[in-house]
């Protein structure tokens, strides 16, 4: 998942000031510009979206009907960055960290995108609805392992329910489920881009690219036979990402390689260690840690884990956490194998 900072839920930031509904509806009022997305090639429909409107029933079972294929397109970062590779250019962004200085972003004209929001849940919804979107694309995770969908809590990058159906009130709400296996979260952003306009010739370019990457990280994982840990850690602990429960990580244990799994059946998505209980993480070759949180400095300083052999080994690297889709994933798989390249066996 694109990071939660807390066991089982996601980090609540300050209450975003209220906006009124009609203040809302009032920006979303005015007729959206001609302009279609930037696209590398034609709608994936052979019908004319004039003559055919567009509908779309999204992960969570929800229809969303219009007369016009969308050609504005605002959206939450992990699915505008999917957009954004495929071709399409989102008329604005929102996250849970700086979009300026997000680094994913670094490959992509982000002339005219506007930036509503950089804190997890503070969306500027003036400035949202200023963009004139016809759809919002976001997130939704599961709220188990079974992948049940818990409609009291809102989708990933809203704050809460009342700000889901302001959002709503700007443009509909197309949500992808990111849980379960990574395979099938690629497809339902796939699906949406080509659903968008995306172009076929480019998306199969992409899941090439993708299938080669993935049988070199197989190749790689394989050849070096190295136990690999994926976590955050802060002043409270060490929280182990469980592989099955994020679908990237699902993604390369599938393919390959050897995830900690201390508590395979336990409590969703965390393992969750305190600094006296440390101990017992020191079981891996190679750390990816998130580039929030503890860094390898941090981690030198708790006593009872500046002894871990992938730490003492320099074997700590970047967790990247890339946006699910063919291109994104195709470079990410290729940063994990050669991570593991770097590294040896030290457990």
């Amino acid at each position: 998942m694109s990071f939660l900072t807390k066991p089982g839920r996601v980090l609540r930031a300050v209450l975003l000031p209220a906006v009124a509904l009609p203040l809302l509806l009032g920006g979303c009022s005015s007729a959206a510009p001609a302009a279609a997305p930037t696209s590398a090639g034609a709608p994936a429909s052979s019908q004319s979206p004039a003559a055919s409107g567009w509908s779309y029933t999204d992960d969570t079972g929800a229809t969303v009907t219009l007369d016009h294929m969308p050609a504005r397109v605002a959206g939450f970062t992990d699915q505008a960055l999917s957009l954004f590779s495929y071709g399409l250019k989102p008329v604005a962004v929102f996250g849970r960290t700086d979009v300026a200085t997000d680094t994913r972003f670094g490959g992509y004209d982000m002339t005219d995108v506007a930036i509503t929001g950089n804190t997890y849940g503070e969306i500027d919804l003036e400035a949202l609805a200023a963009a004139q979107p016809d759809l919002i694309v976001t997130g939704i995770y599961p709220a188990d392992r079974e992948g049940a969908i818990d409609p009291a809590e809102p989708y990933y990058g809203f704050k809460d329910l009342e700000q889901q159906q302001k959002l709503a009130a700007i443009a509909p709400i197309v949500a992808i489920k990111v849980g379960g296996a990574g395979l099938d979260v690629i497809e339902s952003n796939t699906k949406l881009a080509l659903a968008l306009g995306a172009d076929q010739a480019r998306v199969d370019a992409d899941r090439a690219a993708f299938e080669t990457a993935s049988a070199n990280l197989t190749k790689v994982a394989e050849a070096k036979g190295l136990t690999v840990s994926a976590m955050y850690a802060d002043a409270d602990g060490i929280y182990l990402v469980k592989p099955k429960d994020e679908p990237e990580t699902q993604l390369y244990q599938a393919l390959g390689v050897d995830y900690t799994e201390l508590n395979p059946d336990g409590p969703y998505y965390w393992d969750i260690f305190s600094w006296e209980n440390a101990g017992k993480v020191k079981v891996a070759d190679v750390i990816l840690l998130s580039n929030e949180g503890f860094q390898q400095a941090d981690l030198l300083k708790q006593a009872t884990f500046a002894d871990d052999p992938a730490l003492q080994a320099g074997q700590v690297f970047e967790r990247r956490v890339s946006p699910m889709d063919y291109s994104s994933q195709a470079k990410n798989l290729d940063v994990l194998a050669d991570q593991l390249e770097q590294s040896q066996k030290v457990t």
